[in-house]
């Protein structure tokens, strides 16, 4: 996603009080602070803020307080943050709506697909939409989160949010889109396993061990079954153990 930035001038009168003092100011500042990057790109929001901050800091420094000529805006917020007050915690802004967990345990979001537990399959549970992120909440619990995209017609999978499906249908990891993002060690070892006769149900009791042992875990215990050059599913959990009584 690349963001490109531009600038308009206005061509309204003066404004009056101090939000109209704010807007002229940018008004006067936008074409000289931001001429000739109108073609520029970056990769993210994130970026983009912080060179706008950046930009910000270094005009402050050098910008003359409009009532104290004597001081620039950067010694005037020194002096302000002096005196505020701490802020307890940030604000937790979103916007909250109910949405609908299609059959296949997908919601639907500005023509994009993120996935939620399977157990929520069918059930109405709520959206809350941030700037960069998306998190599911059921019974108020929150159940998913997943980064935002504002690409469109994606999918975006959490394979942890299908382990109840493959322990019901261990088949459903030969063909199952959601298990194709697994983590390298998980995804070797299933190749190793699916050779194997009942190997789907062999890597569905290790991924069936992710809720209890964490996925990082699992993934560390993968690593040392495929080490050992003939990785196998009881392997696996054997390790899990040993990395659970370890102090």
């Amino acid at each position: 996603m690349a963001i490109t930035c531009s600038t308009r001038n206005s061509a309204t009168g003066p404004p009056v009080g101090e939000k109209g003092i704010v807007e002229k100011n940018v008004q006067d500042s936008a074409s000289a602070d931001l001429a000739g990057r109108n073609e520029r790109r970056w990769a993210n929001l994130e970026e983009l803020n912080d060179w706008v901050g950046q930009e910000c800091r270094t005009a402050w420094e050098a910008m003359a307080h409009p009532e104290w000529p004597e001081l620039t805006l950067a010694d005037l917020l020194r002096d302000e943050q002096l005196q505020m007050m701490p802020n307890p915690r940030p604000f937790d802004g979103y916007v909250e709506k109910p949405i609908r967990v299609s059959s296949t345990a997908l919601i639907h979001f500005q023509r994009n697909r993120y996935s939620v537990p399977s157990d929520c399959a069918h059930r109405v549970i709520s959206l809350r939409i941030y700037p960069a992120e998306l998190r599911l909440v059921a019974d108020g619990v929150e159940v998913a989160r997943h980064e935002r995209s504002f690409e469109r017609h994606q999918t975006y999978y959490d394979f942890r949010h299908y382990i109840g499906v493959i322990e019901r249908k261990p088949g459903a990891l030969r063909n199952g889109a959601p298990f194709a993002d697994m983590p390298e060690p998980l995804l070797v070892l299933q190749r190793h396993l699916l050779k194997q006769t009942g190997g789907d149900r062999v890597m569905a009791d290790v991924l069936a061990a992710i809720p209890r042992h964490g996925l990082d875990g699992v993934v560390v215990a993968a690593e040392l079954a495929l080490e050992s050059g003939r990785p196998s599913g009881e392997h696996v959990l054997n390790v899990l153990a040993r990395l659970k009584d370890r102090p």
